[in-house]
Order: C-alpha cells, then sequence, then structure tokens
C-alpha cells in the first residue's frame, strides 16, 4: 500500500478514537491490517543503488507521496496533534522495513519477515490491478470520510 492511504488511515484513526494511547496502537495495528489486501506499491529496489541517478526517482515518489498525505490531512482534519502522531504510527512499520534494509538486527529481522512474508501473503498471487487499487481507493475513501467527521 502507498505511504499516502497509511497515512491516512492512521490519521483517521487518530481522529476518531478519543483514547490516545489506544489510537496510536491501532494507528500502528491499522498498517498491518491494510496491507492484508491486495494492493500496489512503488518499486523501492532501487532504493539500495549506489549511484544518485538511480535512486532519485524513487526517492522523489516517496517524499511526494508523504508529502500529499500530509497535505490530505491538513485539508481534510480538525488538525488535532494526535492525528500527526497515528499518521506517523501508521507508517512506522515501514519505516522499520527501511530501517532493517541499514541496520540488520534481530528484531528488525523478525519484523521484516513477519510484515513481508505473513502480512504480504498476497504480494505474490495473481490479482488483477482493478482489485489491487480498488482496495486503496477504498481505504483512501473511507480515511477523508472519518477524518471529516
Amino acid at each position: 500500500m502507498i505511504l499516502l492511504v497509511h497515512l491516512l488511515f492512521g490519521a483517521a484513526i487518530g481522529s476518531v478514537i478519543n483514547n490516545i494511547p489506544l489510537a496510536i496502537i491501532l494507528a500502528f495495528l491499522g498498517h498491518y491490517f491494510l496491507d492484508l489486501f491486495p494492493h500496489v506499491e512503488y518499486d523501492i529496489e532501487s532504493l539500495s543503488e549506489k549511484q544518485w541517478q538511480k535512486k532519485l526517482p524513487a526517492i522523489l515518489k516517496i517524499t511526494l507521496d508523504l508529502c500529499s498525505g500530509v497535505l490530505l490531512i491538513f485539508l481534510f482534519s480538525k488538525n488535532h496533534p494526535i492525528i500527526y502522531v497515528c499518521a506517523f504510527f501508521g507508517i512506522l512499520p515501514d519505516g522499520l522495513t527501511v530501517l532493517n534494509n541499514h541496520f540488520p538486527n534481530r528484531i528488525l529481522n523478525a519484523h521484516n519477515f513477519f510484515h513481508s512474508k505473513k502480512i504480504h501473503f498476497l504480494k505474490d498471487k495473481k490479482i488483477s490491478n482493478f482489485w489491487r487499487i480498488t482496495t486503496q481507493v477504498i481505504a483512501f475513501a473511507i480515511s477523508v470520510v472519518l477524518l471529516k467527521i
């Protein structure tokens, strides 16, 4: 799932759950929930390249994705700090995966195995892009509606 959807979903959880610790935990777990569904992702394999010319397109996509997500949260939410905290926790599992690529250790390896093999179990299945995109559009729409409440 692209980061924008994870940001919005985490923020939506933060906007509707009044208990702050619960909202943070649910935003974090919401990431795994969304990743259970078939979805498209952008290719980030080039981030491990040594040459900047090969890395730059992926870095620009990720930056645009993050900025778009924060902008949409700003536009559609009441902008309480907890909403942004939950948005951060909504993307944290992907951040842990990136950390594992650069600083592998036992805990991050275990998380990476759980996230990529157990949660993303549909990643290599033959599911049409129509359904992969539809799941993200639905999650996006639900998140925006919840943010406006």
